[in-house]
């Protein structure tokens, strides 16, 4: 009776590792927040939308995502391991086998895609597939050849906005252009603030984020600074489009400003703190501005 009770706690202990591990698969933060913005393109489109609507289109957006964060995972599995942030995850530590990650990739990507082309429409399905094709297959080998890994990979991280435009409105107009160009700016202060704070780890992979050849220099500072200066007149475009207000104008600018002056500090230290602050800036300015288009336009 003890070994039968040994054996089924240890097949319990088990299946529960495994649960966990397709749970970390999908990055859930990180795709919860790529969801986030679909649902707040979305709620801009079609501000009449139902919170289950809004719930699907979350749906939509955080499978697709995990699905490609899975693709990411599968290619890099012997690079994780060499990094001390991406060790420990289920692939580099072998709790899952490639082939696991790859039949789960495969059935989230198929079940995003077609609720969001059964359920909304299939443009919105058709642009999601495509960010889930750079993202895996192009932004993710190229961050070993080139920083230009950068730019492509900005391209899928400000489709989600756009898409969920498109899911509410079905057409791809210059107010989905809009939320996709502020994201897509919005994302390189953000990334290459990650990769100045994570950059030894970074080049165990031979990984290369930063835009310079020396990396975590003035240049490079100047960079992030200019990109984080045209998001302030990047936040002022939904109000001369009339998709929101005066109020939310008026905090994407103060958002605008306070985030770049953060920049200031990294350009006259060049230092990790200064960089990590900026990447902490980056997490509260996107969510804080979106919110607040939201919050007018309803």
């Amino acid at each position: 009776m003890y070994v039968q009770d040994v054996t089924a706690s240890a097949q319990t202990s088990s299946a529960m590792s495994k649960a966990s591990a397709y749970f970390q698969l999908i990055k859930f933060r990180l795709s919860a927040t790529v969801a986030f913005s679909s649902a707040i393109g979305f709620l801009l489109g079609r501000p009449d939308a139902n919170w289950v609507n809004t719930a699907l289109i979350m749906l939509g957006g955080l499978l697709v995502t995990g699905s490609a964060n899975i693709i990411n995972q599968i290619l890099e599995k012997d690079l994780d391991k060499m990094m001390k942030r991406t060790a420990k995850r289920p692939l580099p530590k072998d709790i899952l086998t490639v082939r696991e990650a790859t039949i789960y990739c495969v059935l989230l990507g198929i079940a995003g895609v077609s609720l969001l082309g059964l359920y909304f429409n299939w443009l919105a399905a058709a642009l999601s597939f495509l960010s889930l094709l750079l993202y895996g297959f192009f932004y993710t080998p190229l961050k070993r050849i080139s920083p230009i890994c950068v730019f492509v990979g900005a391209i899928p991280g400000a489709l989600p906005p756009l898409i969920g435009w498109v899911a509410g409105t079905g057409y791809i107009g210059v107010e989905a252009w809009i939320l996709f160009g502020i994201q897509f700016i919005w994302q390189f202060p953000h990334f290459w603030a990650i990769a100045w704070v994570l950059d030894e780890d970074y080049k165990k992979a031979g990984f290369k984020m930063l835009p310079m050849a020396g990396g975590k220099n003035l240049k490079t500072a100047v960079q992030i600074m200019i990109y984080t200066l045209l998001l302030i007149p990047l936040g002022l475009l939904p109000l001369q489009f009339g998709m929101a207000g005066k109020t939310s104008a008026f905090i994407a600018v103060v958002c605008g400003v306070l985030f770049l002056m953060q920049t200031f500090y990294l350009m006259l230290t060049c230092s990790k703190r200064a960089a990590m602050n900026i990447m902490f800036g980056s997490f509260l300015y996107l969510p804080i501005v979106q919110i607040a288009f939201v919050v007018d336009r309803l």
